[in-house]
This record gives C-alpha cells, sequence and structure tokens, in this order.
C-alpha cells in the first residue's frame, strides 16, 4: 500500500505537476512532504500529515521551510 501510494505521487510529480502553476509556499514542496510523511511515518500518519500540509498551503500562509 505505501509504496502504491508514493508510486501515485510520484506520478502527479512527473506527469501533472509540470503543467500546473508553481504554487507551493513551502520547502520541500507539498508532494515531496507527503512522500517523506509517509516514508517516515506510514501510510495513515502520513498522510493525514500531507492533508494537513495541503491544507496550510494557501495564499493566507506565510510558508517556510517544513519537513515531516
Amino acid at each position: 500500500m505505501k509504496e502504491t501510494l508514493i508510486l501515485l505521487i510520484k506520478l502527479y510529480q512527473k506527469f501533472v505537476s509540470p503543467i500546473l502553476p508553481s504554487s507551493c509556499r513551502f520547502y520541500p514542496s507539498c508532494s515531496s512532504y507527503a512522500i517523506m510523511a509517509i516514508e517516515k511515518y506510514g501510510v495513515i500518519k502520513g498522510s493525514l500529515k500531507a492533508t494537513w500540509r495541503i491544507l496550510r498551503c494557501n495564499p493566507f500562509s506565510k510558508g517556510g521551510v517544513d519537513y515531516p
């Protein structure tokens, strides 16, 4: 399950992300953060942390460096 989810994120990074305007306010990008969080915490907790990160990535957030 973990490998499948990471593969889906990597496919997003390779095929979808390049055609969208760059808008992530954090470093590393939200998709890279998601991969790191899933690898570090597992599928459930890592996905929850990635979801929270994506929710925080908005025009009202100052962003910055944020590692899982």
